[in-house]
């Protein structure tokens, strides 16, 4: 029977144990179909347990996997419409491409026809712009090309969701950033799931509609790149996505006044917390630093202590009295001439108190 579920994956109340660790608890998600979704977060956070939970490699201690609306629990890797492309790929060396490719198709019962086979395996490869290299040896081709006869052997059996476990971890930046996109072009082609596991915010960010953000076995925010970044559920949020700046400060005049450690007061935007003790976290890139003072309801006077010349972008660590060390990257067009701020100058730091995010102190990692 066909299932109408418009999701592809759905976790309900998902809990794994290893013994008496606990490495997912009570997970529930669902991913639409044709979505895009990033598992992020640091190492041991329950992003690859879920992964291989979806793929049958792992099996829930508690709660149901559904895929397309059918539950898995029970049902072994090879029974499910999903492959993976691993970390280091897994590729067949003693194979060539072709043969690489063609692998999974020449396992399935019934048997497929040669030609139907040779076919599909042509068909993947110009999708992964990889024609022309089908009697290639594996060790004949770069680490790009490798992770691209991955993707085609994991997409030439057409499954309905391709789980990828950190799969550009080993690329070096320039090409990481080429296959980032070539990934995004090759999803919206096939429209089917992606599930990617990666600890790379800027991966996660870049590729993914959906990010879905965990620490300790637990779900801490699940949304848009763009919410995710800009609307931090929480602390460890802020801090873990992109980079962030804390300053310690009380809530008064019943949470609409933030007072700073060094005395100041500005206006309460964007708090989780009603009152009392509390941090504020506010992006680099949401400070202007100027050498002159600016009429931001937020500013600040302090010196450069250190600067990251970044091309169309500098970095600057800049100490600021009673309220200690800010990071700020400033577009070099924002300063006269395009002149770069030197350490040991005096400058002025200002922002909108909207772009501040405002959590309870006893929230802080």
């Amino acid at each position: 029977m066909t299932s109408a579920s418009t999701n592809d994956i759905e976790f309900r109340s998902v809990t794994k144990n290893y013994g008496a660790v606990t490495a997912v608890t009570d997970i529930n998600l669902t991913v639409p179909k044709g979505a895009f979704l990033a598992l992020l977060g640091p190492s041991g956070c329950g992003k690859t347990t879920c992964l291989r939970m979806i793929g049958g490699f792992e099996q829930p201690s508690e709660g149901t996997v559904l895929i397309d609306g059918r539950e898995m629990n029970g049902i072994p890797a090879y029974r499910r419409p999903v492959n993976m492309v691993f970390q280091h790929y897994a590729l067949f060396p003693h194979f060539d491409v072709e043969q690489n490719v063609a692998y999974g198709l020449k396992q399935m019962r019934p048997k497929l026809p040669s030609a139907e086979i040779s076919r599909r395996v042509a068909e993947a490869l110009e999708m992964v712009r990889l024609g022309g290299f089908a009697k290639r040896r594996i060790h004949e081709m770069s680490g790009g090309q490798q992770q691209r006869v991955a993707l085609a052997r994991a997409i030439v059996n057409r499954p309905s969701v391709l789980l990828l476990d950190e799969p550009l971890a080993a690329l070096d930046k320039k090409l990481r950033s080429a296959m980032q996109i070539e990934l995004q072009t090759l999803q919206r082609e096939l429209g089917i799931t992606f599930v990617l596991v990666t600890h790379d915010q800027e991966e996660a960010l870049s590729m993914a509609d959906v990010v879905c953000v965990m620490s300790a076995g637990r779900i801490r925010q699940l949304g848009s790149p763009q919410e995710v970044y800009d609307r931090p559920a929480d602390l460890f949020v802020a801090d873990f996505v992109g980079k962030t700046n804390r300053i310690d400060a009380t809530l008064e005049a019943g949470g609409i006044t933030l007072r700073l450690r060094n005395g100041s007061a500005i206006p309460a935007a964007n708090r989780a917390v009603a009152s009392g003790d509390a941090i504020v976290a506010i992006r680099p890139e949401a400070i202007r630093l100027t050498r002159a003072a600016t009429a931001d309801l937020a500013s600040f006077q302090g010196t450069v202590t250190h600067r990251i010349f970044l091309g169309s972008s500098a970095e600057y660590a800049v100490s600021v009295p009673g309220l200690g060390d800010f990071l700020v990257t400033a577009d070099r067009r924002g300063l006269a001439d395009s002149e770069l701020v030197e350490p040991g100058e005096a400058v002025f730091l200002g922002f909108d108190p909207k772009a501040a995010h405002i959590f309870p102190a006893s929230s802080a990692a």
